[in-house]
């Protein structure tokens, strides 16, 4: 239609015939009524149907504006097939628990993508970055290619290697994960590789480790950068060989896996360093994508916190519509250290606790409500002109404060899991139980 006047005409010609639409597509610039009047006037006289607003010139602030108006979600030019399919299955299912009734549509199939539970359907970006992480891993998933992911710790990495595995002629094998930073490092050989009766104090019987386990489908490395020299060099010869000796035998095993690896630290630094091997890296660094911190991707929150919101609902039997202008303003503002893992967190906490179809503020943790006592990103960064004026102290003492600040906040993102926080703020473990306790904060929190 050429004007937003003229698609009213439509909708209310649709209502009367008792056809209505569910889902409306619509661009935010057109001749006379305004984009945001429009999704405004279609919120307030057509109820039953949800709005996904498209823009070229894509702001924070537009997204805002635009929610307030009565959107449901906002993707901006140029569109991407996969993603536009993916969010109008979202509003299909949106309409669906807004109405009370089954959508009329199921889900959008991508790009001729295998519809699965970890596809890339379970993965909601509409940041060019991502887009272009989604097509390296829907053109390698079918190849033996080994693939190195990085970024922080909360991006995605997991769920990824899934879809890899889920989209290659692996998908009726295995997928195993190994958090490699989880696992004592005197533990992990066996993990991986097994051993047989009597390799050690206490291996009354043979195991058998993840590798075999994984064979005939995918192995999945996380936090590699953990490993030490010695792993890193047996590593080396699966990769090389798909060979290695179970703990306490001479004899070799043979496996068919594929081999997916995750860093939350960049490994190029690590080599510079001299903590991970040179071989070991350019052996693994076949095909490598990078995922972006959300904070670098903040209009992904609105459509992030919508897949959370149904997700989550329907996970706890809630019936939970979204969140309030008030609580999205918070939500996008916000500066997401754990990455899209505290936020789909903070989404089940607040859908746990609401008793209201739309959380308010007060349904968000405190972090969110008093975001002055955090440091931004930005604000980490500022130019020195900006402390002056500022009372002079010690730099030790000076810094305590927002030292204490950010380890209490990492450590409430990981829900208070100290080795994951200590990874994260890459410092080692020991050092961040001096500090919890120097601090405090083992008053605070649980034991993890």
């Amino acid at each position: 239609r050429t004007s937003g006047e003229a698609a009213l005409v439509v909708l209310h010609e649709a209502a009367t015939a008792h056809t209505p639409f569910e889902v409306i597509v619509m661009d935010l610039a057109m001749p006379g009524l305004s984009g945001q009047a429009l999704v405004r006037r279609i919120a307030e006289d057509h109820t039953d149907v949800v709005v996904v607003a498209v823009t070229s010139f894509g702001t924070i602030e537009e997204a805002v504006d635009t929610m307030h108006a009565g959107a449901i979600d906002y993707l901006t030019k140029p569109l991407q097939k996969l993603d536009l399919e993916r969010t109008i299955d979202r509003a299909l299912r949106r309409q669906a628990l807004r109405t009370g009734r089954s959508s009329k549509s199921k889900a959008v199939g991508g790009a001729g993508l295998k519809a699965t539970s970890h596809g890339l359907d379970s993965v909601v970006s509409g940041d060019p970055r991502m887009q272009d992480v989604y097509s390296t891993i829907v053109s390698v998933a079918d190849s033996p290619t080994t693939v190195l992911m990085t970024g922080e710790s909360g991006t995605g990495k997991s769920l990824l290697a899934r879809c890899i595995h889920t989209h290659s002629d692996r998908c009726q094998g295995p997928f195993v994960e190994v958090s490699c930073g989880s696992i004592p490092e005197t533990l992990l050989e066996s993990e991986l590789f097994g051993h047989v009766k009597g390799a050690f104090t206490g291996a009354h019987a043979d195991k058998v480790g993840r590798f075999c386990a994984a064979d005939g489908g995918t192995i999945f490395l996380d936090e590699i950068n953990s490993a030490s020299p010695g792993m890193q060099l047996k590593l080396l010869r699966v990769l090389q060989e798909r060979q290695f000796e179970p703990v306490g035998t001479s004899q070799p095993v043979s496996v068919d896996v594929r081999i997916v690896l995750a860093s939350n630290q960049p490994l190029e630094n690590l080599v510079a360093e001299g903590t991970f091997r040179q071989d070991l890296y350019y052996r693994i660094n076949v095909v490598s994508v990078e995922l972006p911190p959300l904070r670098d991707r903040l209009a992904d929150v609105i459509p992030l916190v919508e897949h959370f919101i149904e997700e989550k609902s329907a996970l706890l039997q809630r019936q939970v519509l979204g969140f309030t202008d008030e609580a999205m303003e918070l939500l996008l503002k916000y500066n997401y250290p754990g990455n899209v893992r505290e936020l789909a967190n903070i989404v089940e906490r607040a859908v746990v606790l609401s008793n209201e179809s739309r959380i308010s503020s007060q349904g968000l943790p405190p972090t969110l409500k008093d975001q002055t006592g955090i440091l931004s990103h930005q604000a980490a960064h500022r130019d020195i002109d900006d402390l002056t004026g500022l009372d002079v102290k010690p730099l030790r003492l000076a810094l305590e404060g927002p030292e204490r600040q950010i380890i209490h906040h990492a450590l409430e993102s990981n829900d208070w899991n100290r080795q994951q926080t200590a990874d994260q703020l890459e410092i080692n473990r020991t050092t961040l139980y001096k500090k919890i306790r120097y601090y405090g904060l083992d008053k605070l929190g649980r034991t993890a």
